[in-house]
């Protein structure tokens, strides 16, 4: 008997394979023009993504770019319908246009299919649905068996909120957790500390607000009003962290050791989830709401037929991206290399877009060139 074949992910074989199982899960096709205006991807990426983009400007001389993704697009496109604030799920597949990065290998273009779906308030078996169809059109393009590593941005908040964290610090673990940090790095004392630590020193030991004024006066004087966007106060509040960051004030021995022993918590989901109530019950930290809404999860994936077994649950695992707010996942030929297929939830992201509420939303992409790359290596 013949085994089935391959597709030939050359000649598109494989997207057009992804985008058919996507349609028989009942995604509509959405396709956002490759010209995109390029501010909104720089107000979430950062100015550092300009480098990464292909740029243009019209006649009036705003900046646009050749589409880098497709989560942001979609997004806009979704609110600009008659569907906004109402469940629906889009599918979509395509070409997407950014230099590579540190460590990337291939042109600017790169063949990206993915899923969207928006306005479900049962989040957990939304999240199921989108990564066991992703898991399975990638399987119809031939990448079958894949490992997944999983984290929750959700849970991470939840226990970040039930520390007595100051502010500074909170957000430093928040951030350097969603930057895949060490957490070493992450209370290490700011990098550039040794080059003001007159300034920050002096800044710590007085009152907040007259320190608020003391670098507001300095930035006037300096004639200084704003620098990359922030304003003086802003870019006061930003050495008062650092002074609080470089002071070290506020975290004890023992709420270090707290964190150091929830991000070490990695495992198959069902054992992780285990070790994390056990964690919640030795040290009287209330997670029950974030864990079952974990199990549940895990339930609805095994509803799914996905094996649970192959899903590795991890408190430290996240994509790197500031606006996921959930379930996060990658999913990985024998559990090596790039990720094949990635995404996660991103329940505020659409406020920052225009909506007047948070929606709830999750998502995943499939990289079909490294699908290829698999399916030519082997």
């Amino acid at each position: 008997m013949n085994e089935p074949a391959t597709p030939d992910l050359e000649s598109g074989e494989a997207l057009d394979a992804i985008l058919a199982s996507f349609a028989r899960a009942g995604f509509a096709r959405c396709e956002p023009s490759i010209l995109q205006p390029a501010g909104v991807f720089l107000d979430h990426s950062g100015e550092d993504f300009r480098g990464r983009l292909y740029l243009t400007s019209d006649a009036g001389g705003a900046d646009l770019c050749l589409r880098p993704e497709y989560t942001i697009p979609v997004c806009l496109a979704y609110l600009a319908s008659g569907d906004a604030a109402q469940a629906a799920s889009y599918a979509y597949g395509g070409p997407v246009f950014r230099y590579p990065g540190e460590g990337e290998r291939g042109a600017g273009e790169l063949r990206q299919a993915g899923l969207e779906s928006f306005g479900r308030e049962d989040r957990e078996a939304a999240d199921a649905e989108i990564l066991a169809a992703a898991l399975e059109a990638a399987a119809g393009a031939g990448a079958s068996g894949l490992s997944i590593r999983a984290g929750d941005a959700g849970l991470v908040s939840a226990f970040l909120d039930r520390l007595d964290l100051p502010p500074a610090w909170r957000r430093r673990v928040e951030i350097g957790h969603a930057r895949g940090e060490p957490l070493a790095s992450v209370f290490a004392p700011p990098a550039n500390g040794k080059e003001q630590a007159g300034m920050l020193a002096a800044l710590s030991k007085v009152d907040a607000r007259e320190a608020r004024a003391l670098v507001e006066d300095l930035l006037s004087i300096a004639g200084i009003s704003a620098v990359g966007g922030r304003s003086a106060g802003e870019i006061a509040e930003r050495f008062l962290e650092q002074a609080a960051l470089a002071d070290g004030a506020g975290v004890s021995a023992k709420t270090h050791a707290l964190v150091d022993a929830f991000f070490a918590i990695e495992g198959q989901i069902d054992e992780a989830s285990s070790a994390l109530r056990r964690l919640a019950a030795d040290t009287g930290i209330d997670l029950s709401d974030a864990l079952d809404s974990l199990d549940t999860r895990s339930s609805f994936l095994a509803a799914r037929g996905l094996d649970i077994d192959s899903v590795r649950f991890s408190t430290s695992f996240a994509r790197r991206l500031d606006y996921y707010s959930g379930f996060v996942f990658e999913a990985r030929a024998d559990g090596a290399g790039q990720p094949l297929l990635g995404g996660g939830r991103y329940d505020r992201l659409l406020s920052t877009l225009g909506a007047k509420t948070d929606i709830p939303a999750v998502g995943a992409a499939i990289w079909v060139d490294r699908l290829a790359a698999r399916g030519q290596a082997r």
